[in-house]
């Protein structure tokens, strides 16, 4: 944050004064604050979740189907409600929605909780948002102006970019948003690998380029969920994380508006790639909201080696 400030005042940094800082402008600032503030309303619903679950394992696949509609509309009407956003597109609604009067400036796409199904284990799941000033049926590379995920695990964290570096906050005790790490940069190569996907339904390519990592000694490291798995390479600096083509299922599993655009927008701010195995994700042309893609996310070694073996 500059020179002469202690380790001790840097990290007390809030969300708010660090996208002034950055010189986000006022309505973006606003909009990010917004959303992470919502992610505070996911989480405790989240949480009022598992007690309700605890015990009650046969409710759970109707409580699970209740918090990802739940967690939907609550982000959705946070958004209603904050004057930026004209149209709201969510993993959870089959069509665009305008939730604006039409002359707002931004356009939101949204996976309101991502891995939903890891709730009954406990593990950590998240909330991924794209912020795009272009309507979004188009490549990211033109129309997303900023990107951010929430982690809901141990600690809640959010990580995000408005074009200016990727930037971690962990929510403290108080409800704030505290600067964690600023300016997460990732190395030329990293030791981790996060495979989706079964290895017998796989391309040859894509076997051997698992094969490759394997043989260099890189450590396996799934949870089964996207933004915990991706969080994990990008705060560990390094490694890849891949859902690649299917034998069964050539485009994949990751929803390309949803998932993987704000995810390739927050890495390359980072330093990293985000690749399908021939174009970068941010290229690719959106044609339809459900549309899929295979990734390659993670640091530049890995994810060009990926390109070499498809």
């Amino acid at each position: 944050m500059g020179e002469g400030i202690s380790d001790y005042t840097r990290y007390i940094v809030d969300l708010r004064r660090h996208m002034w800082l950055e010189g986000v402008e006022t309505e973006l600032r606003r909009l990010i604050w917004q959303i992470a503030v919502t992610g505070k309303y996911i989480s405790a619903k989240i949480h009022e979740s598992n007690r309700k679950l605890a015990g009650f394992r046969n409710i759970y696949g109707e409580e699970q189907l209740s918090l990802d509609r739940s967690s939907d509309e609550i982000l959705k009407n946070q958004l209603q409600n904050s004057g930026f956003v004209r149209e709201y597109a969510s993993e959870e609604q089959d069509s665009v929605v305008q939730i604006g009067k039409g002359h707002e400036k931004y356009y939101i796409t949204a996976d309101p909780l991502d891995g939903s199904s890891l709730v009954d284990t406990n593990l950590a799941i998240g909330t991924i948002i794209g912020i795009h000033r272009e309507p979004i049926l188009s490549r990211g590379r033109d129309s997303m102006v900023a990107a951010l995920y929430i982690t809901y695990g141990p600690l809640i964290t959010m990580i995000y970019s408005a074009g200016t570096g990727a930037h971690e906050f962990v929510l403290n005790r108080e409800g704030e948003y505290v600067l964690s790490q600023e300016n997460v940069r990732m190395d030329e190569r990293g030791s981790i690998y996060s495979p989706g996907g079964l290895r017998k339904d796989c391309t040859d390519g894509h076997i051997k380029y698992l094969e490759y990592l394997e043989s260099e000694g890189y450590k396996l490291r799934y949870s089964g969920g996207f933004v915990p798995d991706f969080n994990q390479v990008l705060i560990k600096r390094g490694g890849v994380f891949t859902y690649p083509a299917l034998k069964k299922s050539p485009n994949g599993k990751l929803r390309l508006l949803f998932e993987l655009q704000p995810m390739a927008f927050i890495m390359e701010q980072a330093g990293g790639m985000a690749t399908n195995g021939k174009e970068d994700i941010l290229s690719l042309k959106v044609t339809e909201i459900d549309q899929r893609s295979p990734v390659y996310i993670g640091s530049r070694f890995e994810v060009e080696k990926a390109r070499e073996f498809l």
